[in-house]
């Protein structure tokens, strides 16, 4: 299914009033979205209230540098699992002012994929402060901007529904 920018962009807004009313930041620590979400977030008017900041961490040093991500969950895991994905969500709480994060890391392809981890497979970690942290493994289909799209709103659309 198509995802929009305009329906990414009324996603972050609902987002953006739920964390404007618990008086919450955001961060964002993105991979194959390479900063999608973030750029949604912000494209809200008001944004800077309860948007904090965006982590794009696409390359694995990266990840560890910024985020934290032990080199053996990379190792043992790889970039793109639960593992990683909860390092990821916890290493943006850490590394901010934010209440609330989302991690998103995946293979949008159209190369990359193998039997394990197919093309369309994407690792998500929400994590709250003072709650308990979120993971789950997702696999979605279509080209390398429909897959990133779906990414963008899965992760976005779980965090508002995990919201206290």
């Amino acid at each position: 299914m198509a995802v929009s920018q305009e329906e990414l962009e009324a996603l972050a807004a609902e987002l953006g009033t739920a964390l404007l009313r618990r008086g919450w930041m955001l961060a964002v620590a993105e991979s194959c979205t390479g900063g999608w979400a973030a750029q949604v977030l912000t494209a809200v008017a008001g944004s800077s209230v309860w948007f904090e900041r965006g982590f794009v961490t696409y390359s694995n040093q990266a990840k560890k540098e910024m985020l934290g991500v032990r080199e053996e969950t990379l190792s043992a895991r790889g970039a793109v699992s639960e593992e990683a994905a909860r390092e990821m969500a916890q290493g943006a709480l850490a590394r901010s002012q934010a209440q609330a994060t989302c991690a998103i890391t995946g293979i949008a392809g159209p190369a990359g994929g193998t039997d394990e981890k197919p093309v369309g497979t994407v690792c998500f970690a929400w994590a709250l402060a003072g709650a308990a942290l979120v993971s789950e493994r997702q696999q979605f289909a279509g080209s390398r901007q429909e897959i990133r799209a779906q990414s963008v709103r899965h992760a976005l659309r779980n965090l508002l529904a995990l919201m206290p």
